[in-house]
């Protein structure tokens, strides 16, 4: 499988930007991708999933304080401050959004996945259970109003 090539980014990339852009009215730009070697969450809250199908892997969601909280807050027409059980069901939702628009499009190009149940991992540097061994290509997006969100895969052989 051409893992790594635009054909396969490209899914996430525009997953990423619509899901942010039509469910929380943000704007992100993204960033260059880049190997995420110390297999560490780089924000303050991630989700992760599971997928099979064509092959296995993990698909994170890995965001920054300021930017989660202007999403969740677009979102829901709140005002929250602080990282809480809402935000973390938003942040799963939200995975779980991104993962099923991108294999939607990967479903088009002939690429068939499922996907698990999201899990959400509050805290900044915290190990992420990706493919162990397998390269982590982490697709960085700045948020208008602040803050960053990155996507990140991984995939067995």
């Amino acid at each position: 499988m051409r893992r790594y090539d635009v054909n396969f980014i490209n899914p996430f990339l525009n997953a990423v930007i619509n899901v942010l852009e039509t469910m929380a009215n943000v704007k992100v730009k993204p960033e260059k991708p880049y190997i995420n070697k110390r297999r560490t969450a780089a924000g303050d809250i991630t989700g992760i999933i599971n997928i099979s199908g064509q092959c296995n892997g993990v698909i994170s969601l890995t965001i920054t304080k300021d930017a989660i909280l202007t999403i969740v807050n677009n979102m829901l027409f709140e005002n929250y401050t602080e990282l809480n059980d809402e935000i973390a069901d938003a942040v799963g939702e939200l995975t779980n959004m991104i993962a099923g628009q991108a294999r939607i499009q990967l479903s088009e190009q002939g690429q068939k996945f499922q996907a698990g149940t999201p899990k959400v991992i509050i805290g900044k540097d915290k190990e992420l259970d990706h493919i162990p061994g397998a390269p982590i290509l982490a697709i960085p997006f700045s948020v208008n109003s602040g803050g960053k969100v990155i996507v990140e895969v991984s995939f067995e052989g």
